[in-house]
């Protein structure tokens, strides 16, 4: 019977996928744009520039502020595209990334370098995991993930400002400086223990899910 139903959809009754010109990716895009703006306000002066460092704290806060907004819009209006899947993390690993490196050639310490390095090998493959052979396997946020990078971008955003340098200006600011310096270290040897345990639980989750699938496969 010509009038008989497939039960498929027609293709023109198909919701046509979100275009990747939209708010949420503007946004991405802005994130990455401002990276090397951050670092070189970050790095001016060799880090000792008040005015600097505090611009450079400006656009770390204005990067993780967007990070949290095009989310919830791309979420909320249905805007999540394949380009926007690849560079909002490639966006957040870039500052994040440049926010350890560059404070890591300013305090010029082996235990902020050797921090910085693994943070940055962790981050990294994870983020190229989930964009590669992860496309069949799906590994949700864990609540220590979503931890992480809060404690990373309260440590990070602490140390860029001029906390000690404000201190050698303005005399009365030298002991809140250095009581916030101390915080920020806190925060960064937290970020830090959070970074390695979600990225435990990361792979963990992964050889499991991969494991159950081989055994399905194989059954």
């Amino acid at each position: 019977m010509s009038g008989t139903s497939t039960g498929e959809t027609p293709a023109a009754a198909r919701p046509s996928p979100p275009s990747n010109w939209n708010l949420p990716n503007a946004l991405t895009t802005l994130r990455i744009v401002l990276v090397p703006f951050y670092g070189w306000a970050l790095l001016y002066d060799g880090g000792d520039s008040i005015l600097w460092r505090s611009v450079a704290w400006a656009i770390f806060v204005v990067a993780m502020i967007t990070d949290k907004v095009d989310g919830d819009i791309a979420r909320a209006r249905n805007l999540i595209t394949d380009f926007g899947k690849i560079a909002d993390p490639i966006a957040d690993k870039a500052i994040t990334g440049m926010a350890f490196i560059g404070l890591s050639i300013i305090m010029d310490t082996w235990w902020m370098w050797t921090i910085t390095i693994v943070v940055l090998v962790r981050e990294w493959a994870v983020t190229l995991l989930r964009l590669s052979i992860l496309k069949a396997v799906v590994i949700a946020a864990a609540k220590s993930g979503k931890w992480k990078t809060a404690a990373q971008a309260l440590a990070l955003g602490f140390l860029t400002l001029p906390l000690l340098e404000v201190g050698d200006e303005v005399g009365w600011l030298e002991i809140p400086g250095e009581v916030a310096y101390v915080v920020a270290i806190a925060l960064l040897l937290v970020a830090f223990a959070l970074t390695l345990w979600s990225g435990y639980e990361f792979f963990r989750d992964v050889w499991k899910q991969r494991h159950t699938i081989r055994r399905r496969v194989e059954a």
